[in-house]
């Protein structure tokens, strides 16, 4: 079995497109060894020198990756900040300029269409006075269903914009933010859900001090056509490494952290996903945004399933679609997402199990394929975050 297919389920990649679109960079990963693979209706790099490698240095160094294809989306208009707070649970009008916010994408039911990043942008109106444009962040492979959605939910007033002339690279890592400073003065003074304009040799540039690895990061918003003169110059620095999906993937899976299209879909609530966090408190007394009556009953009396995470017996590691079962052998939960931890050197994954079962400590057994797998239910990060929420001093 190779490292990608060890780590990261190339096969199992959604093809969400006949034919996948191209990042800006597609080029430049081909030049510098990129493996690539389509991934949520794009051509993305799953590898370059190899995904355990990957993950290993950007735990203990810097590692560059590419997410052009996430949706970029500038939002505009009288009270666009009111008005998101109809679909999504969060404060949106309580969230400061350069302040940035996690949050989900709610149907009427309480499902969650996609997870998302939020930030308030300062703007001014036509006639100089200080306005309100918020910048989101969505999945690449639901963008467009969420444009569609956004529109349907929010009023004419409301202006969005797909920035598809923006590319948006990660650079994650223990060094990646001091190391990026060298040629973008200023991005150390950033701390985590924190963003702010950057220029770097007269291209402009929007960061933020975030990312989905659980190391400390930045994510940089930069145009397209600038977007390969700028990743020569942080590939410069010695050290960055271009780094793939794969280890992007076991990367997140060690920081517990869920994706949408495995670990959340319309089906589930935040509630089951347990993700309260990102129900404002202010949002729950008010029981104002969409599918509120259900998530709320549900943390009054508990989900009937929650995901969990599970340290699996041995190094095999177990996939998404492998069931849960109890003593009898009857399918009691789902295995959403699994992989082979590097840090950890032991399998782990994600499931969702009846919410009795969800104690940390509590052993299941897993089915994938027709054989059994002993796992516990363990707390999640399987590896803590480490992200900067002091300045530097």
């Amino acid at each position: 079995m190779s490292d990608a297919e060890t780590l990261l389920n190339v096969e199992d990649a959604p093809e969400d497109q006949e034919e996948p679109q191209l990042l800006p960079l597609d080029a430049w990963h081909r030049a510098h060894g990129g493996r690539m693979v389509p991934f949520a209706g794009y051509i993305m790099p799953v590898q370059y020198e190899g995904i355990m490698a990957e993950h290993l240095w950007v735990r203990e160094s810097a590692g560059l990756f590419d997410v052009s294809h996430m949706g970029q989306l500038v939002l505009t208009g009288e009270g666009v900040d009111r008005a998101l707070e109809a679909v999504l649970p969060g404060d949106i009008q309580g969230l400061g300029v350069n302040r940035m916010r996690y949050s989900l994408l709610l149907n009427d039911e309480g499902g969650v269409l996609d997870d998302l990043m939020i930030t308030r942008r300062a703007s001014t109106d036509e006639d100089g006075q200080p306005g309100t444009e918020l910048y989101m962040v969505v999945n690449g492979a639901t963008k467009y269903d969420d444009i569609g959605y956004l529109l349907e939910s929010l009023s004419d007033d409301i202006t969005i914009n797909l920035q598809d002339e923006q590319a948006l690279l990660a650079a994650q890592g223990p060094k990646a933010v001091a190391t990026v400073a060298r040629l973008v003065p200023g991005v150390d003074s950033l701390v985590f859900m924190t963003a702010g304009a950057f220029d770097w040799n007269g291209t402009p540039l929007w960061v933020s001090r975030s990312g989905y690895t659980g190391e400390d990061g930045l994510e940089i918003s930069v145009p397209a056509e600038a977007v390969a003169a700028f990743a020569d110059a942080l590939l410069d620095q010695p050290e960055i490494r271009p780094i793939g999906l794969g280890a992007r993937d076991s990367l997140r899976l060690e920081a517990g952290l869920p994706l949408y299209g495995h670990d959340l879909d319309p089906e589930t609530t935040p509630v089951m996903a347990d993700l309260g966090f990102a129900l404002a408190k202010k949002r729950r007394e008010a029981a104002d945004f969409a599918g509120a009556a259900r998530i709320l009953a549900e943390r009054e009396r508990g989900p009937a399933v929650q995901r969990v995470g599970l340290l699996v017996t041995g190094r095999q590691p177990v996939r998404e679609g492998a069931s849960v079962v109890d003593a009898d052998g009857a399918v009691i939960g789902r295995v959403t997402s699994g992989g082979f931890a590097p840090t950890l050197g032991g399998a782990i994954a994600m499931a969702y199990v009846p919410t009795d079962l969800a104690a940390p400590g509590t052993g299941v057994r897993l089915v994938q394929r027709g054989k059994v797998h002993e796992a516990v239910v363990a707390a999640m990060p399987f590896v803590p975050h480490r992200y900067v929420r002091q300045g530097a001093k």
